[in-house]
């Protein structure tokens, strides 16, 4: 194992960065624009420092 250094102290890493296997991220454009059209959305009416707005 390497010998790590922080803040002058030196120690072992525990964990192996190799033992954990890479995961692959996918981008599914169909599935993440319907579920944007199919959120409702309700309109939330907030107050900030007395004045009222809608988000």
């Amino acid at each position: 194992m390497t010998t790590l250094l922080y803040r002058g102290h030196q120690y072992q890493q525990k964990n192996a960065t190799e033992s954990r296997p890479g995961v692959q991220l996918v981008y599914r454009r169909n599935v993440y624009q319907s579920r944007q059209i199919n959120s409702h959305r309700t309109p939330v009416q907030l107050v900030y420092r007395g004045v009222g707005y809608t988000r």
